[in-house]
C-alpha cells in the first residue's frame, strides 16, 4: 500500500448535514454572488440586483431557520461538520433573530430618498476633503459593495452563534468583523470622522482578537482540544495547571466581551457608533450584540459551567461596571448617538446579569432581551436618519428641541421608544429587564439586581431630558428638518416600533419560543 493509500486510509471527510447548515451557506453563499455581481454588471444595475439578493439571501435563510426550529433541531439539537458546529435551540433563536434584524438594517442601509445618493460614500478610497470628494458627494451615488459586506458580516455572526469549537469561533469572528471594519468607513457626510472610527475599531478589534487566539492557545495546551465539550471534561478531571485554565479562559472573555462592548473593553463603542453610517450603527448595536452574547453564553454554558474555578464573581464584577459606568457616561452626552452607545454598553451589563444566574431561566431572559432591544435600537437609529440639517443628520441634543412641535409624529415615536430604553412598563425595555433581574434573582445575585435597578433610575435621566427637549423647549431659528422616510426605512421604522410595543403587552409568546430553545447541546 502506498504512502498516499495510507493517509487517505487514515483522513476521512467530516460527516457534514448541508440541511442543518442550509441558513449559513444562504448568507454566504449569495455574499459571494454579490461580490461576483459587483464586478460584472453595469453599476446602473448593481443597486437593484444587490438589494435583491441581499434581502432575498435572509427571507430564504429566516424561512430554513424556522423550519429547522419547529421541526427538529430544537427539540433534537445535533452536531455537523466534524462537531465544528451546534444546531440546536440558541443557535437556531439567535439566528433566525440575527436574519429578522439584519433585514431591518438592510432596509436602513437601501434607502436612497433620505439623502441624494444614499448614506454611503460611491468612491472610498477618494480622499476627503478634496475637490474631488465633495464632486462624488454631490453627483454619484453610493457604492453597492455594502450590501456583500453587509451578508458576510452577517454570515459571520450566524456562525459566531453555533460554532461548538473555538477555532469555528474564532473564523466566525474574523468573518463578522471585517466587513464592519470597512461598512464603518463609507459614510458619504462627514467622511473623517467616519474613518477615524473605522481605524479605532478595526486597531482595537485586533488587539481583541489576539486576545482571543491567546486564550484559545491557553485552553488547548489546558484541555488538549479547542471542543467546546472536551473543554468542559478537563475543566473537572484535568490533572494540569488550573493556572493555564485561568489564563485560558481570562484571554477568550476580552474577546467576547470587546464585541459585547462590556467594560472595560468598551471605549470603542462611542466613537465608533458616532463615526460610522447610522444604518451600520444600527446593523452592529442590534446582530452584533446578539452574536457577542450568543458566543459568550455557549462558552459559559458549555464548557465553562461546572468548571472547578468559579469564574462568576470575577465577571459579576465586570456585570455591574458595565451597567453603572454606562448609565454615568450616557448622562453626560450631547449626542444622541454617542448617548444610544452608552445606552447600549449598560444594556451589555444588564444581559450578562442574566448570564450569570447559570439557570436554563437566564438563557431564556438572555435571549428575549437580546432580540426585544434589538427592534428598539433599530428604530431608534432609524429615527435618528429623519432629523437632517445642512450637514446631514443632526445628531446634537440641542438640534432637538422644539422637535415634538415641528414633527409630533416622529417625536412621539422617539419618545416612546426612549420609555423603552427606560423601561417603562408596557413596553419591551420593562419586561425585558423584569426577565432578566427575575433570572438573576433565582440565581442568587440579588447584588446583581439591586446594582440593576440603580443603574436603570441613572439611565432614566438621559432618555426623559432628550423627551423634555422635543416637547417642553422652543425650536432653534435654523432647526433642522425632519424628512419623509422611505417606504424602507419606514417599514423598519414601524416593525421596530410595533415589536416594542408588542414585546411590552404581550411578551408570553417570545417568551415561550426562547424558552423552548434554551437548551444547548450536549
Amino acid at each position: 500500500m502506498s504512502t498516499g493509500d495510507v493517509l487517505a486510509a487514515q483522513i476521512s471527510a467530516p460527516h457534514i448535514n448541508y440541511g442543518a447548515i442550509a441558513p449559513l451557506l444562504i448568507v454566504l453563499g449569495v455574499g459571494a454572488l454579490g461580490v461576483l455581481a459587483e464586478a460584472a454588471l453595469p453599476r446602473a444595475y448593481r443597486y437593484l440586483v444587490q438589494v435583491l439578493l441581499t434581502l432575498a439571501a435572509q427571507v430564504a435563510a429566516l424561512v430554513i431557520v424556522i423550519v429547522e426550529g419547529v421541526r427538529h433541531y430544537a427539540s433534537n439539537p445535533t452536531l455537523t461538520a466534524n462537531d465544528a458546529l451546534a444546531v440546536d435551540g440558541p443557535a437556531l433563536f439567535l439566528q433566525g433573530s440575527i436574519l429578522i434584524l439584519g433585514i431591518l438594517a438592510t432596509l436602513l442601509i437601501a434607502d436612497r430618498r433620505l439623502e441624494r445618493g444614499g448614506a454611503f460614500v460611491a468612491e472610498a478610497a477618494v480622499v476627503a476633503g478634496t475637490e474631488a470628494d465633495a464632486k462624488q458627494a454631490r453627483h454619484q451615488p453610493s457604492q453597492t459593495e455594502v450590501f456583500p459586506l453587509t451578508l458576510f458580516a452577517l454570515g459571520g455572526m450566524m456562525l459566531f452563534c453555533s460554532a461548538n469549537d473555538l477555532l469555528t469561533m474564532f473564523v466566525a469572528l474574523e468573518v463578522l468583523s471585517l466587513p464592519l471594519y470597512l461598512a464603518c468607513g463609507l459614510a458619504r457626510r462627514r467622511r473623517l470622522l467616519s474613518q477615524e472610527a473605522a481605524v479605532k475599531y478595526f486597531l482595537l478589534g485586533a488587539f481583541a482578537s489576539a486576545f482571543f487566539v491567546y486564550g484559545m492557545a491557553m485552553l488547548y495546551g489546558f484541555a488538549g482540544t479547542v471542543e467546546l465539550h472536551g473543554i468542559a471534561t478537563a475543566a473537572l478531571s484535568s490533572n494540569k495547571s488550573d493556572l493555564l485554565m485561568f489564563v485560558g479562559l481570562a484571554m477568550l472573555a476580552i474577546g467576547l466581551l470587546f464585541k459585547a462592548a462590556a467594560v472595560p473593553f468598551h471605549v470603542w463603542t462611542p466613537d465608533v457608533y458616532q463615526g460610522a453610517p447610522t444604518p451600520i450603527t444600527a446593523l452592529m448595536a442590534s446582530c452584533t450584540k446578539i452574536a457577542a452574547f450568543g458566543g459568550i453564553l455557549r462558552v459559559l454554558y458549555v464548557a465553562f459551567l461546572d468548571s472547578r474555578w468559579d469564574w462568576r464573581p470575577v465577571l459579576a464584577v465586570i456585570a455591574v461596571a458595565t451597567m453603572l459606568i454606562g448609565a454615568v457616561l450616557a448622562v453626560t452626552q450631547t449626542d444622541i448617538k454617542r448617548l444610544l452607545a452608552y445606552s447600549s454598553v449598560a444594556n451589555a451589563g444588564y444581559v450578562l446579569t442574566g448570564v450569570l444566574s447559570m439557570q436554563k431561566s437566564g438563557i431564556t431572559s438572555s435571549l428575549f432581551y437580546l432580540v426585544a432591544y434589538g427592534f428598539t435600537v433599530v428604530a431608534a437609529f432609524g429615527l435618528l436618519t429623519l432629523v437632517r440639517d445642512a450637514d446631514g443628520e443632526a445628531t446634537h441634543l440641542s438640534r432637538w428641541a422644539g422637535l415634538g412641535r415641528k414633527s409630533p409624529l416622529l417625536a412621539g415615536t422617539f419618545a416612546f421608544l426612549m420609555l423603552s430604553f427606560a423601561g417603562i412598563p408596557l413596553t419591551s425595555g420593562f419586561t425585558t429587564k423584569f426577565a432578566v433581574f427575575g433570572a438573576a434573582l433565582d440565581g442568587g445575585q440579588t447584588a446583581l439586581v439591586i446594582f440593576g435597578v440603580i443603574s436603570s433610575v441613572l439611565l432614566a435621566f438621559p432618555y426623559l431630558r432628550v423627551i423634555v427637549l422635543m416637547y417642553l423647549q422652543e425650536p432653534a431659528e435654523d432647526a433642522p428638518t425632519v424628512a419623509v422616510p422611505g417606504a424602507m426605512t419606514a417599514t423598519a421604522l414601524a416593525l421596530g416600533t410595533v415589536a416594542t410595543l408588542v414585546f411590552g403587552l404581550a411578551p408570553s409568546l417570545v417568551l415561550h419560543v426562547a424558552q423552548g430553545a434554551a437548551t444547548f447541546v450536549g
